[in-house]
């Protein structure tokens, strides 16, 4: 048996051999090496988001509901308005991954900023997928006589990303005291868009999403950096790291009314850095001492 052993194990070794020298020289491509790229990205792809620390009522000894306004034309939220047409290789705009995951199935709309009332599969297919006027179609009969059909008309499941406006983000702050620390977890978000052939109506919403629902898909898609690529943080980082630029156009109060409907131009402005200010006030008076 040790006759026929060294044979084998000479052969088996040269096999080895040489497809080890094959693939180490340069210009030899093996199936799998081709990519986009210098390396292999599996920072993103393996993100996970950070759980929420458990929260008692107990100890929350104040609370702040507040809601804000993105909007994507400023340049600063622009990473998450581009790309508008055609998504790019490893990169999307923050509107196409939702509509990706909505039309899957894997992120539920809600006509209502409180979940309670959710929009049926079909029903925001329909709201999404716009299609165009049926057109007729010359076509010839097989006795060679001419004819036409009425086609269905184009379709189109873009229009939303180049016409996303604002992006609405429903918050609350709140004192932790069992950490002693200022903290503030998105509930959901609003996306609000202009409408094909009714720009004078503004922004209009679309449907809304459970925030925490779309944690684990905001973790895994990048985001541009405009000063390194291979510094790309994901749509989780910019959320969770406060990377966007708002404006507060609500508060929890008894009226429950909105900012514009008791201040108008730059009245508005200040009265939405006054509620900025108020809770930053708040948390720096904690620690006056």
């Amino acid at each position: 048996m040790k006759r026929f052993f060294n044979p084998l194990f000479l052969v088996v070794f040269s096999l080895m051999f040489v497809t080890l020298k094959l693939q180490a020289q340069p210009g030899v491509f093996q199936p799998g090496d081709y990519r986009d790229g210098i390396y292999d990205k599996e920072n993103a792809v393996n993100r996970r988001f950070i759980p929420y620390t458990h929260l008692r009522e107990a100890d929350v000894t104040w609370e702040k509901r507040v809601w804000r306004k993105i909007d994507l034309r400023e340049k600063v939220n622009q990473t998450l308005y581009y790309p508008i047409g055609d998504p790019i290789v490893n990169r999307m705009s923050l509107m196409q991954m939702i509509i990706k995951y909505v039309l899957n199935g894997q992120i539920v709309p809600f006509k209502d900023e409180e979940f309670t009332n959710p929009w049926e599969r079909s029903e925001i297919r329909a709201k999404l997928v716009t299609v165009g006027d049926s057109i007729e179609q010359e076509t010839f009969l097989p006795d060679g006589s001419q004819a036409f059909a009425k086609v269905a008309g184009p379709v189109d499941s873009t229009w939303i990303y180049e016409n996303m406006r604002e992006i609405e983000v429903k918050e609350d702050w709140f004192f932790d005291r069992q950490k002693s620390v200022l903290e503030v977890r998105i509930i959901g978000l609003g996306f609000n868009a202009l409408l094909k052939g009714k720009d004078d109506l503004g922004a209009v919403n679309q449907f809304y999403v459970y925030f925490p629902a779309c944690r684990p898909y905001f973790a895994k898609h990048e985001v541009f950096n405009v000063k390194n690529d291979s510094e790309r943080r994901t749509f989780e980082d910019i959320f969770w790291k406060r990377q966007f630029a708002s404006t507060v156009y609500k508060e929890s109060n008894v009226f429950d009314r909105e900012v514009d409907r008791y201040s108008k131009g730059i009245d508005a402005l200040l009265e939405s850095d006054r509620i900025k200010s108020d809770i930053f006030r708040l948390e720096h008076d904690l620690w006056q001492f």
